[in-house]
């Protein structure tokens, strides 16, 4: 497996914001996740990249504490994942929205924003951040699923929280509200804000600092986009993963 440049980082004396130790999941009969191991140094952004069913979200599952483990650990801002004293340092956007469709989108945020003890005004900034703004006041039930998709984003995004896990976030989104978003989470992570984040555009890579790349539970390579580039010799990150792909045998498993 390629070197991490997070383990440079952290001999740099930057903390990690996760570590991960020999983690194994089971779903059914069938392992989902096999061995992983992974450091990912705060105030970065990490991608997290693969097909569908290589265990992308289900690490992520791991990382906030909602999925059950078979042997391993997880440990997120130094404490166990899942721990109580993470829940308001900890932003999570699933795939799947997770908002209240009989509430206005403005409720929604506030309603997360005062979970997580932030005042209104982050509720205004982050309708603004994803392009409510003129959906403010509709009920999510009646949004297109794109909007209802943003609507959960801005609720991970609201508490300003240390780490923030965001699970294929600009799905359904235009490609001027994609780079817009991406400008936003460069500069969260700028200001000490960790992000991870699972994705299938391989453009939406190069503006990662670190890449996990993912295949049939296995983690095959963490790197950087320019050291994938490097030691594939492509000049395309897609070209690049497969590469690391094809020159990897690997044991299937579920995702």
């Amino acid at each position: 497996m390629m070197i991490s440049s997070s383990d440079e980082l952290l001999r740099d004396g930057a903390d990690p914001a996760v570590i991960i130790d020999q983690l194994r999941v089971i779903r059914g009969k069938r392992l989902a996740l096999q061995d992983v191991s992974v450091r990912v140094a705060c105030g970065t952004i990490t991608g997290l990249l693969g097909p569908s069913g290589s265990g992308k979200t289900t690490l992520i599952r791991c990382i906030v504490g909602s999925q059950i483990i078979a042997s391993g650990s997880v440990s997120v801002l130094g404490q166990p994942a899942g721990s109580a004293e993470l829940r308001h340092r900890v932003g999570y956007m699933p795939q799947d929205p997770t908002i209240y469709n009989d509430l206005r989108v403005i409720d929604n945020i506030r309603y997360f924003a005062e979970l997580c003890g932030v005042d209104r005004q982050a509720a205004d900034e982050v309708i603004e951040a994803v392009d409510l703004r003129d959906h403010r006041t509709a009920r999510c039930a009646n949004l297109s699923g794109g909007q209802r998709a943003r609507v959960s984003l801005a609720c991970a995004l609201v508490g300003r929280p240390d780490l923030l896990v965001l699970d294929e976030p600009t799905i359904g989104l235009d490609p001027v509200l994609r780079v817009e978003l991406w400008d936003r989470f460069t500069a969260l992570a700028r200001r000490g804000t960790t992000l991870l984040v699972s994705s299938h555009v391989m453009d939406e890579a190069d503006r990662c600092g670190d890449l996990l790349l993912l295949r049939q539970g296995q983690l095959l390579a963490h790197t950087t986009p320019h050291r994938l580039r490097k030691e594939t010799g492509c000049t395309s990150l897609e070209e690049a993963f497969l590469s690391i792909v094809r020159r990897t045998t690997t044991v299937p498993a579920a995702g």
